[in-house]
């Protein structure tokens, strides 16, 4: 029986709680909240829901208030906050100073959880990370009986499935900025794969970004792990401070640490005493020394829970997430490769570095305000031809040219699709093209999935 969770069955009956923000956390919040005899409004600053909301809320009886003034008269006792709110909303801000709690259903969650909790944070390679973990967990836990629970901004809710687990099963959460922000926990494990400038349009600093990550580990013991990477100088500084166990990870280097995973002549190293030999390169499906660092951060996560063939399993089989240097077709001898994922300078970078071959590369969309000069001596040295879009796409070809990338190797293209057409036209039988924007959707789409599934579509559209 999780006490935990009876404890706060008890506390929200019959109080009055807000949703603040109907997306995929709190819509995955009303169910569970009205089985606990909660009372919901449903806030969001939408003009109106759309269909299918609205019909989900009104056959659960919830009051909605939508539009400009949706947090007008914000008077409920519990506030569930969607992470892409701060927390320093004036109007959240005169809830607490009244009382109220002001919580997410990510805070809620771990607070509840009753099993270990693998939580992963980073600027890139988070999402593929926590994907690695999840499935090494699940091969150890086929022998145990123990089930592993893998959500959080990953795109899984998991409050609802609170119920369901068990103190000898596992949670794998990915955490972003907006959710660390206000959060205080102590997960078994916490990974950092490291940290470079991102969300700068959300975020009042670089230092308030860094200082969201942290939080990840601000509340673990020494019983706890914090897996860190050596080669980022902001990962590397935060061992300073931790009161975790601490493992790094290098790919770059032997690591003289009490226990460390590195990369050394084709192979993956783990260190704790002894030398390990975990697995080459090669077993690894996923192209780019980046997969390579993930795999680090893995391993370090799961020492001595799963066994290393177990380890090297997941990687001689996994074949990569969706939306990550995924391989979209193969028409006409040009192959295409959907990495809308990237959102950063850093993350293009990376897609770069995965590939020998020149490429036909498509940049561009939303701007976060991160700087573009770290992508651009490595974008003129590895495509063959940049075409661009959106606002950042402007920013990256403006920089291209006055570094002494040939103007007619570039092309600015307003439109998402007709930017993918025109790539695709310059390219020829050998070639390849990827879309890796460097930048946010939210100029053309809601996520980076819909603009990975838009690209995709158009690919298969096109002739062979």
């Amino acid at each position: 029986m999780n006490g935990k969770l009876e404890a706060f069955k008890k506390e929200i009956r019959g109080k009055r709680v807000a949703l603040v923000g109907m997306g995929i956390s709190n819509r995955a919040a009303v169910d569970f909240l009205l089985s606990c005899g909660a009372v919901l409004t449903a806030r969001d600053k939408s003009p109106v829901p759309d269909g299918e909301t609205e019909r989900f809320l009104r056959e659960r009886g919830i009051r909605m208030i939508y539009g400009e003034g949706y947090l007008s008269s914000l008077d409920e006792d519990v506030i569930f906050k969607s992470p892409g709110i701060r927390y320093d909303v004036p109007e959240l801000l005169a809830a607490r100073t009244r009382g109220a709690v002001v919580t997410s259903e990510m805070e809620v969650m771990v607070s509840l959880c009753p099993c270990k909790i693998f939580a992963v944070t980073g600027s890139d390679g988070k999402t593929t990370t926590t994907t690695v973990i999840s499935k090494m967990l699940e091969r150890a836990a086929e022998r145990s009986g123990a089930r592993v629970f893998l959500g959080g901004n990953i795109g899984t809710p998991l409050l609802s499935a609170v119920e369901k687990m068990r103190e000898e099963d596992f949670a794998v959460l990915e955490l972003s900025s907006f959710q660390l922000h206000t959060m205080r926990f102590s997960p078994w494990c916490a990974v950092v794969t490291n940290v470079t400038p991102n969300h700068l349009n959300w975020h009042t600093s670089m230092e308030e970004y860094i200082d969201s990550k942290k939080n990840i580990y601000r509340d673990q013991d020494k019983s706890c792990r914090l897996v860190l990477n050596a080669e980022n100088e902001i990962t590397r500084a935060m061992a300073k401070e931790a009161c975790a166990a601490v493992t790094l990870f290098s790919s770059r280097r032997t690591l003289a640490h009490r226990n460390a995973c590195y990369f050394r002549d084709g192979a993956l190293w783990y260190y704790d005493g002894t030398e390990h030999f975990v697995m080459d390169r090669s077993d690894i499906r996923l192209v780019g020394l980046h997969n390579v660092e993930n795999y680090m951060a893995a391993i370090c996560a799961v020492w001595g829970v799963v066994d290393i063939a177990d380890m090297t399993e997941v990687a001689r089989t996994f074949g990569g997430v969706r939306h990550r240097i995924e391989l979209a077709a193969e028409k006409g001898g040009v192959k295409f490769y959907n990495s809308s994922i990237d959102t950063s300078p850093t993350r293009t970078l990376a897609a770069l570095a995965s590939f020998e071959e020149p490429l036909i590369v498509i940049v561009g969309g939303y701007d976060k305000h991160i700087p573009v000069e770290p992508l651009i001596a490595p974008l003129a040295e590895k495509a063959k031809f940049v075409t661009a879009t959106g606002e950042t796409g402007m920013q990256v070809l403006e920089k291209l040219v006055a570094h002494g990338y040939p103007r007619e190797r570039t092309a600015y293209i307003g439109s998402f699709d007709d930017a993918v057409r025109y790539a695709a036209g310059r390219a020829q039988t050998g070639d390849t093209v990827l879309l890796s924007p460097a930048a946010a959707s939210f100029d053309a789409f809601p996520n980076f999935e819909r603009r990975g599934d838009r690209f995709c579509e158009l690919v298969r559209e096109m002739e062979g």
